[in-house]
């Protein structure tokens, strides 16, 4: 892929009152599940062919694993709270487009159109959120990391010194802090940006590990499964909302297009694929492994076997390759905010190794992928793919006069977002300091 106005696809400086991404300069592809947070290529004058690969690469992440855990949580009646979840962030994303076309001058990135809306304010608001959503899938990325690597390798450990040992979950987590650490020093992340596009790969290969268990293993015919789990609803529709999350990259796509008058088409192809592979993956995980079934459904695997193997080191390089690509523009805003020289390498390397340090402890705390994941899902997500798009597009177009009807669509929808955001908020944290 090439880039007219770079050599090298490079991360922009981002700080809390710039956009995170820069039309026309090179950007690392990154998702939040991702979602979500994610950041890709900008090319000028991207075919439609090309941008709907890039942003099916931006919406689908990490979020893939936890679907049939969200299933499980929310019985099979939660699969018609997706497709309503799909919908609505697929509506969302078109208003997110007509801001755009408010000031296509003036709005090139989400914190430009939080600032159209709202002036400095809200491109704060906006900003400051989707920093503490790459923070927080930073520290999924090693969770992940963790679970997974512990999963393929099981009974590791590493006597240090003093008597203290490392083993288990934490000391991959702390292994794949090493490795994430030396690329946070790079200031060219092009490389990283081009092995990061695997996700979609690593999403086929999941879905083709399931299917390859049904058959040669447990079979899809599991019958502890639930229709409908009221308690379990806020989990399920947080972990759906992660599933959709990939707004605060859809201004730098539009702009990024040859002729954004077909991205709302791009959009709808997108989200279908997204949504089929998501429901492929939620349907056969909780067929075979039911209400057993795990936060990441990789760890259900049995052990051993090729095709858990594959999954398991599919699913683990995408995180490895885009920690870096999140957690640099966390770095950039922390040196903007206190007036480093920016490019300064001391100070670069003194900042990426605390923010690397702080994400692994944090990991290493966290007991519980889904929980964590519907906390981002329920919160961030919701925010993101909700609450803002529909408030500034309300607050935009106050004034040239908006339909009745689309009034009352746009007022439902936030009232689902902030219904979704203090009931998943809540519950989730319930969840995760339960577990303390």
């Amino acid at each position: 892929m090439e880039d007219k106005n770079a050599c090298a696809a490079v991360l922009p400086v981002s700080t809390l009152t710039e956009p995170l991404l820069l039309p026309g300069k090179g950007a690392g592809l990154a998702t939040a599940d991702d979602p979500e947070a994610a950041q890709l290529p900008s090319y000028g004058g991207a075919s439609f062919s090309r941008t709907c690969l890039n942003l099916t690469n931006a919406v689908s992440g990490i979020g893939v694993l936890s679907m049939p855990y969200a299933v499980a949580q929310g019985g099979w009646l939660s699969l018609a709270l997706f497709a309503l979840v799909g919908a609505l962030c697929y509506y969302t994303g078109t208003l997110i487009e007509r801001c755009m076309r408010a000031d296509p001058g003036a709005v090139a990135s989400y914190p430009d159109i939080g600032e159209l809306a709202f002036g400095s304010a809200g491109r704060s608001a906006v900003a400051a959120f989707m920093y503490v959503e790459l923070y927080l899938v930073a520290i999924s990325f090693l969770v992940l990391e963790g679970d997974n690597l512990d999963k393929l390798f099981p009974g590791a450990r590493v006597e240090l010194l003093g008597g203290y040992n490392l083993q288990g979950k934490q000391l991959f987590i702390a292994l794949a802090a090493a490795v994430v650490l030396p690329t946070m020093w790079l200031k060219n992340l092009g490389v990283l940006a081009y092995v990061s596009a695997v996700g979609l790969v690593a999403s086929a290969v999941l879905t083709a590990s399931l299917v390859w268990a049904g058959v040669a293993e447990t079979g899809f015919h599991r019958n502890n499964t639930s229709a409908l789990n009221l308690s379990g609803l806020p989990t399920s529709l947080g972990l759906y909302f992660v599933c959709f999350t990939g707004h605060a990259v859809f201004p730098t796509i539009y702009s990024s297009m040859k002729n954004n008058k077909h991205f709302s088409r791009v959009l709808l192809i997108s989200s279908v694929l997204c949504s089929v592979n998501y429901g492929l993956t939620a349907v056969l995980g909780y067929m075979i492994y039911g209400d057993g079934v795990q936060s990441q459904v990789t760890l259900n695997l049995p052990s051993g076997k090729l095709y858990t193997k594959v999954a398991i080191l599919t699913t683990i390089i995408n995180p490895l390759a885009k920690y870096a690509l999140l957690a640099v523009p966390i770095t950039a805003a922390i040196e903007e905010k206190f007036s480093l020289p920016a490019g300064s390498g001391p100070a670069r390397v003194s900042i990426s190794t605390v923010v690397v340090v702080s994400t692994a402890v944090v990991a290493s705390t966290v007991p519980f992928f889904g929980y964590l994941m519907s906390f981002i899902g329920s919160f961030l997500s919701v925010m993101a793919t909700v609450i803002f798009p529909c408030l500034c597009f309300l607050k935009i177009y106050k004034a040239e006069g908006i339909r009745r009807i689309e009034i009352a669509a746009i007022t439902g929808i936030l009232m689902i977002g902030v219904f979704v955001a203090v009931t998943g908020t809540y519950t989730s944290l319930q969840q995760i300091i339960g577990t303390f």
